[in-house]
């Protein structure tokens, strides 16, 4: 199943892409610059960066075709050659950004990642850098036939349901859902304590409903415990709490946030197994507040 493309992509963003190599396994733009944010106005949104990631199967190929063509883009690093830009992209969240990039007219920032990094962060979190743009709307404006990264783009979404499950009420609305979602990637992320806007969730969330929706109602109307009314634009939920079902849905949470979970639960020296600490959560009252911990 791939990704579904969030509207046609614009002809701002096609012209972008010609600027660079085509060998790209995937690549979307995000943010600002094309969705419509609360708080921001038409007439900004349309000066905003536009934000860019490109998935590539080969760095250090892609990086050198793109010094053949776009060698200005390149800090001092240039110097250094493809290998080299290839290793600094492995630090981090395996992810190499040139920014302030005049093109068509606009400023734009692009960040290269390996579709094998991709793959990782989506299927386990590692990082929950790229995975969490993903979780969000996005533009896709290329997307290759490579199965296992469709399958892993797919299951970054179903993560991403299961553990607002976990932090959510027995009930909530659809917007609470897509809130829930949305704040993911930031609750870890120390911008939004210092200096980002802590409304930012909400600005993303309350304008994009629709691209949500689109985004997110195969999962929900294959999830058991929704009723997912799209006609009406309603969902009704009514999550299991019990032990046994919050326990389902921490088996099913992505390799690192397990971890993150148990290393918060078990004391240094115990070393249990992941079942046993996430079956101890699963009966926890703030079972919730230790997902959103992790």
């Amino acid at each position: 199943m791939a990704l579904p493309v969030l509207s046609s992509s614009g002809v701002k963003f096609r012209r972008v892409l010609a600027h660079f190599p085509q060998e790209l396994s995937l690549a979307f733009a995000y943010g600002s610059g094309v969705f419509r944010q609360a708080g921001a106005s038409a007439g900004h949104g349309e000066n905003n960066m536009l934000d860019f990631v490109f998935a590539v199967d080969d760095s250090v190929t892609w990086h050198m075709m793109n010094l053949l063509k776009n060698r200005s883009h390149y800090s001092f690093l240039k110097l250094f050659g493809p290998k080299q830009i290839s290793s600094i992209q492995s630090y981090g969240a395996g992810i190499y950004y040139n920014t302030l990039v005049p093109c068509n007219g606009r400023m734009i920032k692009y960040g290269v990642i390996s579709t094998d990094t991709l793959i990782d962060d989506l299927l386990h979190w590692k990082t929950l850098y790229v995975a969490g743009r993903l979780q969000k709307p996005v533009k896709i404006l290329t997307q290759n036939e490579n199965s296992k990264l469709q399958a892993a783009l797919v299951s970054n979404l179903k993560s991403a349901v299961t553990a607002a499950f976990l932090m959510l009420p027995e009930s909530f609305s659809e917007e609470d859902l897509y809130m829930q979602i949305a704040g993911l990637s930031y609750s870890g992320d120390f911008r939004m304590v210092i200096g980002e806007d802590r409304s930012k969730v909400q600005n993303i969330v309350k304008p994009n409903v629709p691209h949500f929706q689109k985004l997110y109602s195969n999962i929900l109307q294959d999830c058991p415990q929704v009723v997912y009314k799209h006609h009406l634009g309603r969902l009704e939920a009514s999550i299991d709490k019990s032990p046994e079902g919050q326990f389902t849905q921490l088996m099913a949470l992505p390799r690192t946030l397990q971890q993150k979970i148990t290393s918060l639960v078990d004391p240094p020296g115990k070393n249990r197994d992941v079942e046993e600490i996430l079956l101890q959560v699963a009966h926890d009252p703030d079972c919730g507040f230790v997902v959103h911990q992790g």
